[in-house]
C-alpha cells in the first residue's frame, strides 16, 4: 500500500486539491450527512491562492480512489500573518439540506402511501435522491407536514413509526438503511493487536425496565370507541432489576401491533446505545486495503470491556494530524438499529 492510497483530494469545479496537513472526515448512522474538515498551511513566500474555493461550491472528497463524500463546501476561511497562510475548508454531503431546510411540498399531505414514496417526495424538493435497502412497508393512512418543520423532521416521524433508520452514502443520497448492509470488516478489533484506545461511557440513564407506547387510531364503521381510539402496548426488559417505567406518546395514527413493535424497539435500542463503545486504530485501511466503513459488522475482542462479539460500526472518523492517520470507530450491538428486534428475555 503506497501513500497515494491514502491521499485525500477535494474536487471542486473539475480541479483537484490535495496536500492537506490535517484531515477529519466523519460518517455516522445516527446523523443524516457526512462532514469534512481540511486544512493546509504554508510559509511566506512560495504559494498564493490562485483560485479560491468558495462556500456553496459542489465538491467530492476521496481517499485514494475511494469516493467518501459528495456534497458542498460550507466554510472556506483563510487567514495569514507575517509568517504563514492557513486555509481551512469545511463541508458536508448533499443530505444536510434535508436537515436544515423547510419542508415546502404542496400539497402537504399524503394518503395511503408507502414510507418510500413519501420520503422520495420530501427529499426531491432539494434534489436529493433516495435509496432503499429495506422491505416495502405498509401504506400509511395519512402523513401531513407540520408547519415550520424541516424535511428531515417530517421524514424522522415516519422513520420512528416504522423503526427504520436513515443515513447517507458516498454519492450524497439519502439511504433507508438496514443494519450491516455495508457488509463485514475483514479485520477484527482486538486488544493487544490493533486497538490504540477505547472509551465506553456505559450510560444507562435512558434505560428502563418497562416501555409503554400509547397513542390513538382512527375508528371505522366496524370499529369504534376505546378499542381503537386508545392504543397501548408494553415491552418489559426482564434483565433490568429495578422498576423504571417510561411512557412514549406516539403522535401519529398507530395500531396495537405497531405500538408493540415500537415498545420492543425502544427497549432493544436503548440498551444497545448504552453499550456503545469508541475505539481508535492506526491508519484508515484494514489489512486487505479496504477503508474502515460505517454500517459494517466487525468482531470485537476486548476482555477489558467483556466483549467477544460481532458489533456494528455505527460511526467512523478518518483523521490526520502531526501524529499520523487514525480511524475512530464507534461500535454497538447490531440489534441497536434493528427494526424488529427480538423481545428481551430473562437472563
Amino acid at each position: 500500500m503506497n501513500d497515494m492510497d491514502n491521499r485525500v483530494t477535494l474536487t471542486v469545479g473539475g480541479l483537484e486539491y490535495g496536500g492537506w496537513k490535517s484531515v477529519e472526515i466523519t460518517a455516522d448512522l445516527e446523523r443524516q450527512f457526512r462532514t469534512f474538515k481540511l486544512n493546509i498551511t504554508w510559509q511566506w513566500p512560495g504559494q498564493t491562492v490562485d483560485k479560491r474555493i468558495q462556500p456553496g461550491d459542489a465538491c467530492e472528497v476521496r481517499i485514494g480512489q475511494d469516493l467518501v463524500l459528495t456534497g458542498y463546501v460550507f466554510k472556506a476561511p483563510i487567514s495569514y500573518d507575517g509568517r504563514q497562510i492557513s486555509l481551512n475548508i469545511e463541508g458536508s454531503s448533499c443530505t444536510q439540506d434535508l436537515v436544515d431546510c423547510a419542508a415546502t411540498n404542496r400539497p402537504n399531505q399524503w394518503h395511503e402511501q408507502s414510507l418510500l414514496s413519501i420520503v422520495e417526495a420530501l427529499a426531491i424538493t432539494y434534489k436529493v435522491f433516495v435509496v432503499s435497502e429495506i422491505p416495502e412497508t405498509a401504506r400509511l393512512s395519512s402523513h401531513t407536514i407540520v408547519p415550520g418543520e424541516t424535511v428531515f423532521q417530517s421524514i424522522d416521524r415516519l422513520l420512528t413509526l416504522f423503526r427504520v433508520f436513515s443515513t447517507d452514502d458516498a454519492q450524497g443520497r439519502l439511504v433507508l438503511a438496514r443494519p450491516g448492509s455495508g457488509g463485514r470488516a475483514s479485520d477484527a478489533l482486538e486488544l493487544g493487536k490493533n486497538i490504540l484506545s477505547a472509551n465506553a461511557p456505559m450510560d444507562y440513564s435512558q434505560v428502563f425496565s418497562e416501555y409503554r407506547v400509547i397513542g390513538q387510531h382512527k375508528g371505522t364503521d366496524k370499529k369504534s370507541g376505546a378499542a381503537v381510539s386508545e392504543v397501548e402496548s408494553v415491552s418489559a426488559d426482564l434483565c433490568y432489576k429495578r422498576r423504571r417505567v417510561t411512557v412514549i406518546n406516539e403522535g401519529m395514527q398507530i395500531n396495537p401491533d405497531l405500538a408493540l413493535q415500537r415498545a420492543n424497539w425502544e427497549s432493544a435500542t436503548r440498551v444497545g446505545k448504552a453499550k456503545a463503545t469508541t475505539y481508535q486504530v492506526q491508519g484508515w485501511r484494514q489489512s486487505n486495503g479496504d477503508l474502515w466503513r460505517h454500517n459494517t459488522q466487525v468482531r470485537v475482542k476486548d476482555p477489558v470491556l467483556g466483549f467477544d462479539d460481532d458489533m456494528l460500526i455505527s460511526k467512523v472518523t478518518y483523521s490526520l494530524s502531526a501524529q499520523g492517520s487514525v480511524t475512530t470507530l464507534q461500535v454497538a450491538p447490531p440489534h441497536t438499529f434493528d427494526a424488529n428486534p427480538e423481545p428481551p428475555k430473562k437472563a
